[in-house]
Protein backbone atom coordinates (compact mmCIF):
# COMPACT_ATOMS: atom_id res chain seq x y z
CA UNK A 1 0.00 0.00 0.00
CA UNK A 2 1.04 3.20 -0.92
CA UNK A 3 0.19 6.72 0.27
CA UNK A 4 0.55 10.20 -0.24
CA UNK A 5 0.04 13.65 1.29
CA UNK A 6 -2.64 15.84 -0.66
CA UNK A 7 -1.55 18.86 -2.98
CA UNK A 8 -3.45 21.89 -3.58
CA UNK A 9 -4.55 19.89 -7.08
CA UNK A 10 -6.29 17.20 -4.36
CA UNK A 11 -8.92 19.91 -3.05
CA UNK A 12 -11.91 18.83 -5.51
CA UNK A 13 -11.06 15.32 -4.46
CA UNK A 14 -10.90 16.09 -0.69
CA UNK A 15 -14.31 17.06 -0.59
CA UNK A 16 -15.83 14.43 -2.39
CA UNK A 17 -14.51 11.78 0.01
CA UNK A 18 -15.89 14.56 2.81
CA UNK A 19 -19.04 13.94 1.21
CA UNK A 20 -18.87 10.31 1.15
CA UNK A 21 -18.05 10.46 4.35
CA UNK A 22 -20.82 12.48 5.36
CA UNK A 23 -23.43 10.64 3.47
CA UNK A 24 -22.14 7.41 5.25
CA UNK A 25 -22.85 9.13 8.62
CA UNK A 26 -25.94 10.25 6.92
CA UNK A 27 -25.02 14.12 7.69
CA UNK A 28 -25.18 15.04 4.16
CA UNK A 29 -27.04 17.79 4.66
CA UNK A 30 -24.17 19.41 7.30
CA UNK A 31 -21.66 20.15 4.34
CA UNK A 32 -21.25 23.30 3.52
CA UNK A 33 -17.35 23.10 2.55
CA UNK A 34 -16.38 24.12 -1.01
CA UNK A 35 -13.35 23.40 -2.69
CA UNK A 36 -12.31 27.46 -2.23
CA UNK A 37 -12.66 26.86 1.96
CA UNK A 38 -10.79 24.05 1.63
CA UNK A 39 -7.88 25.50 -0.42
CA UNK A 40 -7.57 28.60 1.97
CA UNK A 41 -7.59 26.34 5.33
CA UNK A 42 -5.79 23.17 4.29
CA UNK A 43 -3.07 25.05 1.93
CA UNK A 44 -2.99 28.55 2.10
CA UNK A 45 -3.92 28.93 6.23
CA UNK A 46 -2.18 25.40 6.97
CA UNK A 47 -4.61 24.58 9.79
CA UNK A 48 -5.18 20.75 8.44
CA UNK A 49 -3.60 18.16 6.52
CA UNK A 50 -4.58 15.19 4.52
CA UNK A 51 -2.97 11.79 3.71
CA UNK A 52 -4.34 9.55 0.80
CA UNK A 53 -4.39 5.62 0.77
CA UNK A 54 -3.71 4.74 -3.00
CA UNK A 55 -4.37 1.16 -4.46
CA UNK A 56 -2.41 1.23 -8.01
CA UNK A 57 -2.00 5.03 -7.77
CA UNK A 58 -5.42 5.64 -7.72
CA UNK A 59 -6.87 7.14 -4.17
CA UNK A 60 -9.10 4.81 -2.36
CA UNK A 61 -9.49 6.61 1.10
CA UNK A 62 -8.56 10.09 2.91
CA UNK A 63 -7.38 10.74 6.34
CA UNK A 64 -7.66 14.16 7.36
CA UNK A 65 -5.81 15.61 10.30
CA UNK A 66 -4.28 18.32 12.44
CA UNK A 67 -2.64 19.09 15.49
CA UNK A 68 -3.70 19.80 18.77
CA UNK A 69 -2.31 20.78 21.91
CA UNK A 70 -2.12 18.97 25.54
CA UNK A 71 -1.28 20.98 28.26
CA UNK A 72 -0.97 17.75 30.28
CA UNK A 73 1.45 16.18 28.73
CA UNK A 74 3.15 19.53 27.78
CA UNK A 75 3.27 18.50 23.79
CA UNK A 76 0.95 18.70 20.25
CA UNK A 77 -0.63 15.83 19.29
CA UNK A 78 -2.60 14.70 16.37
CA UNK A 79 -6.55 14.60 16.16
CA UNK A 80 -8.09 12.84 12.91
CA UNK A 81 -11.09 14.73 11.87
CA UNK A 82 -12.08 12.34 9.11
CA UNK A 83 -10.88 8.68 8.09
CA UNK A 84 -12.50 7.42 4.96
CA UNK A 85 -12.25 4.29 2.52
CA UNK A 86 -14.24 3.64 -0.06
CA UNK A 87 -16.75 0.54 0.60
CA UNK A 88 -15.06 -1.10 -2.10
CA UNK A 89 -11.71 -1.34 -0.50
CA UNK A 90 -13.00 -1.78 2.74
CA UNK A 91 -11.72 -4.91 4.69
CA UNK A 92 -8.09 -4.73 2.34
CA UNK A 93 -5.94 -3.03 5.18
CA UNK A 94 -6.38 0.54 3.78
CA UNK A 95 -8.11 2.06 7.14
CA UNK A 96 -5.42 0.13 8.49
CA UNK A 97 -3.21 1.39 6.97
CA UNK A 98 -3.95 4.89 7.25
CA UNK A 99 -4.31 4.90 11.08
CA UNK A 100 -0.72 3.28 11.13
CA UNK A 101 0.38 6.16 8.42
CA UNK A 102 -0.91 8.61 11.38
CA UNK A 103 0.91 6.63 14.01
CA UNK A 104 4.32 6.74 12.14
CA UNK A 105 4.05 10.97 11.80
CA UNK A 106 2.43 11.65 15.08
CA UNK A 107 5.58 9.70 16.49
CA UNK A 108 7.77 11.70 13.60
CA UNK A 109 6.65 14.33 15.19
CA UNK A 110 6.82 14.04 18.95
CA UNK A 111 3.47 14.26 19.33
CA UNK A 112 1.83 12.63 22.71
CA UNK A 113 -1.05 11.02 21.47
CA UNK A 114 -3.33 10.39 18.35
CA UNK A 115 -7.38 10.85 18.97
CA UNK A 116 -10.68 11.06 17.19
CA UNK A 117 -14.61 11.11 17.87
CA UNK A 118 -16.87 8.33 16.35
CA UNK A 119 -20.30 8.39 16.39
CA UNK A 120 -21.93 6.14 18.76
CA UNK A 121 -23.97 4.03 16.42
CA UNK A 122 -21.29 3.45 14.01
CA UNK A 123 -20.26 -0.05 15.54
CA UNK A 124 -18.13 -1.45 12.31
CA UNK A 125 -15.78 1.85 13.07
CA UNK A 126 -15.96 1.09 16.60
CA UNK A 127 -15.33 -2.65 16.76
CA UNK A 128 -12.32 -1.43 14.12
CA UNK A 129 -10.74 1.22 16.42
CA UNK A 130 -10.78 -1.15 19.23
CA UNK A 131 -9.13 -3.83 17.28
CA UNK A 132 -6.64 -1.51 16.86
CA UNK A 133 -5.58 -1.00 20.34
CA UNK A 134 -8.43 2.62 20.67
CA UNK A 135 -10.07 3.24 23.88
CA UNK A 136 -13.03 4.95 24.16
CA UNK A 137 -12.86 8.02 26.55
CA UNK A 138 -16.23 7.20 27.90
CA UNK A 139 -15.85 9.86 30.95
CA UNK A 140 -15.84 12.98 28.77
CA UNK A 141 -18.39 14.77 26.43
CA UNK A 142 -18.41 16.79 23.51
CA UNK A 143 -19.81 20.55 23.47
CA UNK A 144 -20.17 22.57 20.32
CA UNK A 145 -20.92 26.07 20.22
CA UNK A 146 -21.32 26.98 16.44
CA UNK A 147 -23.18 28.66 13.64
CA UNK A 148 -25.18 32.03 15.55
CA UNK A 149 -24.36 31.21 18.86
CA UNK A 150 -20.41 30.93 17.91
CA UNK A 151 -21.00 34.38 15.77
CA UNK A 152 -23.12 35.44 19.16
CA UNK A 153 -20.47 34.82 21.61
CA UNK A 154 -17.09 36.18 19.45
CA UNK A 155 -19.33 39.83 19.42
CA UNK A 156 -17.68 42.76 21.38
Amino acid sequence: MDYRYAERKDTELILRFIRDLAEYEHMSGDVVATPELLEEWIFDKKKAEVIFALDNGQEVGFALFFHNFSTFLGRAGIYLEDLYVKPEYRGRGYGKGLLKQLGRIAVERGCGRLEWWCLDWNEPSIDFYRSMGAQPMSDWTVYRIAGPVLENLGRK
